[in-house]
């Protein structure tokens, strides 16, 4: 793989005691062409601006795919990327929803390990600190007809990164998606694409007005059932039973969501992927019920909520504060990412 350096590194300038998320970008990137009907040799190059027509086609057209994990600095000094295999997986399956040529999986791994090789001082000493990594591929061709593009560009950027939310592990708020939906079956829901985001930031930005963090998206049908958070894939326990909405074509398949179903289980609980109306929720909530919510992602890892809006009801889940389960989690998940627990699974590819 071609490896052209950059000249002078920026990391003496960035603060690593107070990350924000996505604001601050390594020295460099990984870049791959597709032309001719094949993935040509892929390069690391510095970090830079693009140089791109105002007619590139995925501009107008939006044949954008992306992904989103993560690097981890061990205890021992060494660095964990977590799950990239579900990752590429993911990719891959975003890929064949936009009519993007897929990727194999010994480039994706590699492109990965030789990034963060050599800008390996930019994954954060600090606990509660990741490199968060962003490949994402974009149709390339200048043409401003509705076509599959015949040409692309793979790049792969990271980024040191604190926490997601402002809140941390403090319990987040949500507020049902009212006349708003984002996606239904045989739409795009399961690729993770601009488009989807592009159609929760009205209502987001609605949410956030109100005082909530996020919205809680219902069915685009019904609008009774339960699919997942604006970011995050979303978790209920009522009873004894963990309950999180299948994977029936409109949500997103959660790296962190597989993750905590294979620990759940593995722990013993009953863990249930079943589609889940609101006003179940409201009624195990009315009946002291409902134990503990909490959103998975790879940006928030666990991310508690303590309270939902439906319409003129609010309810408050573990009065506010994150429940047990919640928490295990969370520091199960981070154990393992930081190298301070038993990897039993082999989550883990380390550099």
């Amino acid at each position: 793989m071609k490896i052209v350096k950059t000249p002078k590194s920026r990391l003496h300038e960035t603060d690593f005691d107070n990350l924000g998320f996505g604001d601050v970008f390594s020295d460099h990137m990984f870049s791959m062409v597709y032309d001719n009907g094949a993935w040509l040799p892929p390069e690391i190059i510095p970090f830079d601006n693009l140089s791109i027509s105002p007619a590139l086609s995925s501009l107008h057209y939006g044949q954008i795919i992306f992904e989103g994990l993560k690097a981890f600095r061990a205890h021992d000094g060494s660095i964990n990327i977590f799950r990239p295999e579900k990752h590429h997986e993911r990719l891959n399956k975003s890929c064949r929803r936009l009519c993007i040529p897929e990727v194999d999986g010994e480039t994706f791994l590699n492109g990965i390990k030789e990034l963060i090789t050599l800008d390996k001082d930019w994954v954060p000493r600090k606990r509660g600190y990741s490199l968060y990594i962003r490949p994402f591929i974009y149709g390339a061709d200048v043409y401003l007809g509705v076509k599959v593009s015949d040409t692309y560009r793979f790049l792969i950027i990271t980024s040191p990164v604190g926490a997601y939310y402002k809140e941390g592990l403090n319990p987040v708020r949500l507020i049902t998606s009212g006349e708003y939906v984002r996606a239904v079956k045989g739409g795009v829901g399961t690729a993770k694409t601009p488009g989807n985001y592009a159609a929760s930031l009205l209502p987001a930005y609605e949410a956030n007005k109100k005082g909530f963090t996020q919205v809680l998206w219902l069915d685009a049908l019904e609008r009774k059932y339960i699919e997942e958070v604006g970011t995050m894939n979303i978790f209920f326990l009522i009873d004894d039973e963990l309950i999180t909405p299948p994977l029936e074509g409109t949500i997103l398949a959660g790296v962190t969501r597989d993750t905590v179903i294979h620990l759940a289980r593995d722990w013993g609980m009953k863990v249930n992927e079943r589609r889940l109306t609101i006003d179940e929720v409201l009624s195990a909530a009315r009946g002291n019920r409902l134990k503990e919510v909490f959103g998975t992602g790879t940006a928030a890892v666990i991310s508690p909520v303590g309270e939902i809006q439906h319409e003129q009801t609010l309810i408050t889940i573990n009065d506010g504060r994150i429940g047990s389960v919640s928490q295990k989690l969370y520091d199960e998940i981070t154990g393992i990412q930081y190298g301070e627990k038993e990897d039993r699974f082999g989550w883990c590819y380390t550099i």
